[in-house]
């Protein structure tokens, strides 16, 4: 950062812009710099009051006529899947799950009225640590590559590898995952798990406790929608 903002004294930037906006732990961490090194004051904005106006307002403008927020219809059938846009006319309340190196997830009630509900330090910062431990990887970009051709029933053990199919009682399917990495207790299993694999898997697993973890929190807290 604090080259980043050298060259932006090199280029002269303070002559343009005397205030910059900044907002999140960097608007923080790294204000010194900006005022010793860029000559630039920092009017730090509430990292949370930002994500949540920022999502009304991208709504409120959209892009060709359509709203940049969407879900997904039929999204455990992957030839049925589709990608729909989804209009905020009436959002109140929703939770808004929000992924970064750590999750928060919060219950907002208005534009200005919103509580941290609770939070998970298994965020995306977590998948890209396990998958350069597992993998090798040095990027976000190619942990997400290589977790797109894996497959993750080969690290992960479903409800069908414990009873052999569905647990018709409490209504699990055959391929839910019962254990993460469950299958990694097997020599030959390990043996047989490609980098790809692995990746997949880590992703699966931090992706299924976030939606786990919000779900929770939607019962408890808004009974409506939820953004991530």
């Amino acid at each position: 950062m604090p080259a980043f903002i050298q060259m932006g004294r090199d280029k002269n930037f303070s002559s343009l812009h005397t205030v910059f906006c900044a907002t999140g732990g960097g608007a923080y961490k790294f204000e010194q710099d900006f005022l010793t090194i860029g000559d630039l004051q920092l009017c730090k904005l509430d990292e949370l009051d930002c994500l949540i106006k920022g999502i009304l307002y991208i709504d409120s403008v959209g892009f060709n006529g359509r709203s940049q927020c969407y879900y997904f219809e039929n999204p455990a059938d992957s030839e049925n899947c589709q990608k729909l846009p989804f209009y905020l006319k009436n959002p109140y309340p929703l939770l808004l799950v929000n992924i970064g190196s750590g999750v928060s997830i919060l219950a907002v009630y208005s534009k200005d009225n919103y509580k941290r509900v609770t939070g998970t330090s298994l965020g995306g910062g977590t998948f890209f640590g396990l998958c350069c431990l597992l993998t090798g990887c040095t990027t976000f970009e190619e942990a997400l590559e290589m977790a797109s051709r894996g497959d993750s029933t080969k690290v992960d053990k479903l409800v069908r590898d414990i009873y052999g199919g569905d647990y018709e009682r409490f209504g699990l399917p055959g391929w839910a995952v019962a254990s993460s990495f469950g299958n990694m207790m097997s020599k030959e299993k390990r043996e047989a798990a490609s980098k790809e694999d692995l990746a997949r898997a880590t992703l699966i697993t931090i992706t299924n406790n976030i939606g786990s973890i919000a779900r929770m929190c939607a019962l408890n807290e808004v009974r409506g929608r939820e953004f991530l």
